[in-house]
């Protein structure tokens, strides 16, 4: 290795790690709630997509799906995956209106900031001290781009307190129902409906 950085390893690489979001358990349990909700035709935003599975899953129900994520590494996987995606911060990049349905499985991981790398995955990981860091800010802005009868459905664990996350959203003028959840080992996954009242 010469003294060129580009030479240099990511440092997703050097702790053996993926650079973007993989599945896992919540992805399915989100990409499984929201597909049995769409049907075809339906505009549908998967925000945060990574790999681009949920809008995927959705695609494949029929559904003109894409996916828009911060991380040009996401985009890439996410269009070599055949996902149309947009490389964009929350719901910024698009029209108002637009969305039957918005699924978001944000980072939601509580974690103090003196723990965080600051690396790709870590921004796709790391929810901040109460696992809101972008679930706030998703709920201040998606009810712009829900249709009328539009949804956004939003994957959260227990550990990021899903019931201050529903007051939170009815102070923003979101009605909120809990439509989903499973056990895991240390949380519960939580799939919450919010709609504009």
């Amino acid at each position: 290795m010469g003294d060129d950085p580009t030479d240099r390893p990511a440092l997703a690489d050097q702790r053996d790690v993926e650079s973007v979001y993989q599945p896992a358990e919540d992805s399915d349990l989100l990409a499984r709630t929201a597909r049995d909700r769409v049907t075809p035709g339906d505009r549908v935003l998967d925000v945060g997509t990574g790999s681009g599975y949920v809008a995927a899953v959705l695609a494949d129900a029929g559904a003109d799906a894409v996916g828009v994520d911060v991380s040009p590494l996401a985009c890439r996987q996410a269009a070599d995956n055949g996902v149309p995606v947009v490389r964009g911060d929350l719901v910024s990049p698009f029209r108002d209106g637009v969305f039957d349905l918005v699924a978001f499985n944000p980072p939601y991981l509580p974690t103090p900031a003196e723990r965080e790398w600051d690396d790709w995955m870590e921004h796709a990981l790391s929810g901040g001290e109460d696992g809101r860091r972008l679930v706030d800010p998703f709920l201040d802005s998606v009810g712009r781009v829900l249709s009328p009868d539009g949804e956004a459905l939003v994957l959260v664990s227990s550990l990021t307190g899903p019931d201050a996350i529903r007051e939170y959203a009815s102070e923003r003028g979101l009605e909120s129902v809990r439509l989903a959840s499973e056990k895991h080992p240390y949380e519960e996954l939580v799939v919450l409906r919010f709609a504009i009242e």
